[in-house]
């Protein structure tokens, strides 16, 4: 066993700290990654609250990774020491079902392994990458291409194939209207991909705050939802609603936006539950959906879209001793657009990103 520093949860209401785990021995078809950056995602504060239910503490989270290479087991094939690598929602799934026999094992019938507070093949609960080092099954790790700034390359690994996955489902590109609901850390990727996918964006938000941010980041619109107008103007006009925000919304009035055959799909995940009615559907054939992360294959895909488009987040590097204000920060929206933790603030070593 290799143990490795960490920064943890200790309950669902204490500040994380910073503390040592145990990483499992590389197995066969393992890969041992030293983490070099991780992303902070709305699903970490989430989950460390204990806002989709109970979870074992102390908790390691962070499902945004990308580290190198350090060691692989005798019969790894995918990865050799030294590459690029990322990491991101999953660390495993049953291999079996139907969903992971049709490449889409996010959709694991047994339910995926999440790379944090989830119940490991060993039986372990996972422990996610604030930490300094991971290992993983071969399969469920990914080739970050040389072009993607390294530091800025970790939350591609949730935003990016979160907000990718439905655009790519849904068929965004020339001659669709794409909405995307809030500009934050899901966003504004929502936003970036859609634009190079060739979509006509439209931003909602609730001001117009970030309106010069999200014309930048390539919106051709720019809409605050806090003006009833808004709804008023665009009704019976987009093909997609991407909702990347965690909080409640009224759903009927955001449906009411969408043409013929639109679909409205939620990739943010609030606690409560979101009431609409039915009749707001059958106008227009409307539909409302979710879409969680994606495949290992897609994230692949939308790792090359990425580099090829020249798309990466607009991220903050920060100390490890900084996430606790970071959480705070992203609580408050005061973060543009994704927090990035410098690993090697972890362990001594390097300069202090702060």
């Amino acid at each position: 066993m290799l143990t490795v520093n960490a920064y943890a949860a200790p309950s669902a209401t204490d500040p994380l700290v910073p503390t040592t785990i145990e990483r499992r021995d590389v197995g066969p078809t393992d890969v041992l990654i030293a983490i070099r950056y991780a992303g902070i995602c709305h699903s970490d504060i989430h989950t460390v609250h204990g806002d989709w239910g109970p979870i074992t503490y102390p908790q390691v989270v962070g499902h945004e990774i990308v580290g190198e290479v350090v060691e692989i087991g005798p019969e790894v094939t995918r990865h050799k020491v030294g590459d690029r690598v990322g990491v991101g929602c999953m660390v495993n799934s049953c291999r079996e079902c139907d969903n992971c026999r049709a490449g889409m094992e996010q959709y694991c019938l047994k339910g995926n392994v999440g790379t944090y507070a989830s119940v490991d093949r060993d039986g372990t609960i996972t422990q996610g990458g604030y930490s300094t080092h991971v290992v993983v099954d071969q399969d469920f790790v990914l080739r970050v291409p040389e072009s993607i700034p390294y530091e800025k390359a970790a939350p591609l690994l949730c935003a990016g194939i979160t907000t990718y996955s439905p655009l790519a489902h849904w068929h965004a590109g020339p001659g669709k209207r794409v909405a995307v609901v809030g500009l934050g850390g899901l966003g504004h990727m929502a936003v970036k991909i859609a634009h190079a996918m060739g979509a006509e964006v439209t931003v909602l938000s609730r001001s117009l705050r970030k309106k010069d941010d999200g014309l930048a980041l390539g919106a051709d619109q720019y809409y605050a939802t806090g003006d009833p107008g808004t709804f008023e103007r665009l009704a019976n006009h987009f093909d997609l609603i991407v909702n990347t925000v965690s909080a409640p919304l009224e759903l009927d009035a955001y449906l009411g936006l969408l043409r013929l055959d639109g679909t409205m799909v939620n990739v943010g995940a609030p606690a409560e539950a979101l009431p609409l009615h039915v009749f707001t559907l059958f106008g227009n054939r409307r539909s409302f959906a979710g879409s969680g992360i994606g495949s290992i294959a897609e994230t692949q895909e939308m790792l090359d879209f990425c580099a090829e488009h020249g798309i990466a987040p607009e991220t903050e590097l920060i100390a490890a001793s900084q996430i606790n204000d970071a959480y705070a920060r992203v609580l408050a929206s005061d973060v543009r657009y994704r927090f990035v933790i410098d690993i090697a603030t972890l362990t001594g070593s390097g300069e202090d990103a702060a």
